[in-house]
């Protein structure tokens, strides 16, 4: 059995070495929104570049399954991205594409992230929190984040969730 204490410096280790940095490519899936009135991309870059990350693309998508995964494709060819978020389409509406789309991609998944996104988001929303179908994992090496559209839970996922991990996930992905 491994101590608490080790356990605890290990974290941290892997946290000092982890990188300050990323290159993250953000992506809105939306039939209604434009980059001029999308909420849930301003704050998602905006709590990015505030921790000293770099949004080096950002688009907003119709809820399409072939244009989203081919969207994800070519990211995850570009060596300069490190990390996707996107937000929009979770939902349990029949437009709603993103987790069936990027499930399907996922090299390996973190099932932990939609069970602490609900559990925090319960204070907010109380028994809406189970309808949350947020998603993480990776592919080829590069971190992939899906975020239900409404801003106050991108904001909520950025602060509690990605933000403390980011760095930690891709030093441990080799990025």
């Amino acid at each position: 059995m491994i101590s608490k204490t080790k356990s605890k410096n290990s974290v941290a280790e892997h946290r000092s070495r982890s990188h300050d940095q990323a290159s993250v490519a953000v992506i809105t899936l939306s039939s209604s929104r434009t980059l001029a009135n999308d909420q849930s991309g301003d704050i998602i870059q905006s709590l990015l570049e505030e921790e000293g990350h770099t949004v080096v693309a950002r688009m907003i998508l119709k809820d399409d399954r072939t244009a989203l995964k081919s969207a994800i494709k070519d990211l995850i060819r570009q060596k300069k991205v490190k990390a996707i978020i996107s937000s929009g389409g979770t939902g349990l509406s029949p437009t709603d594409i993103t987790i069936e789309t990027v499930r399907d991609m996922l090299e390996k998944e973190l099932p932990g992230f939609n069970a602490m996104f609900m559990q925090l988001s319960y204070p907010q929303v109380k028994s809406a929190a189970m309808l949350s179908r947020a998603l993480a994992g990776s592919i080829k090496g590069k971190m992939i984040f899906c975020l239900p559209g409404s801003p106050r839970a991108c904001k909520l996922a950025m602060e509690s969730l990605i933000l403390p991990e980011l760095g930690h996930m891709l030093m441990i992905l080799g990025n």
